[in-house]
């Protein structure tokens, strides 16, 4: 069964970073495609970012590229998102999710950008 686990979320000042952390378990992690997706309050999902199983290409929504970093530890079945310079935008629920954006995700990890 996969299981999920974000975690990393809080409230940070625009202009500030958050590291947001996704454990997995239940599935061969280094074997799949993992993606980053978030829900603003009040919208639908969204792409945020998504990273082949070796860790070799990363892919952004134009809304973050430039200011965010994916990566994986395969090691340790984790999944990352840094995201820098926020902005009140960003502010959503953040889940990882596997193979699609689409696909199964955790409770996901709140972020919430406020001055």
């Amino acid at each position: 069964e996969v299981h999920l686990v974000e975690s990393g979320g809080g409230l940070v000042q625009p202009g500030g970073s958050v590291r947001l952390a996704c454990a997995a378990s239940g599935f061969t992690f280094s074997n799949h495609w993992m993606y980053w997706v978030r829900q603003p309050p009040g919208k639908g999902l969204e792409y945020v970012a998504s990273i082949d199983p070796r860790g070799q290409a990363p892919f952004y929504a134009y809304s973050v590229k430039g200011r965010s970093t994916i990566s994986r530890d395969n090691a340790k079945n984790t999944l990352y998102l840094t995201l820098n310079n926020l902005k009140l935008e960003d502010t959503a629920m953040y889940y990882c999710t596997r193979d699609s954006q689409d696909g199964s995700r955790g409770q996901g990890t709140q972020v919430t950008v406020s001055s």
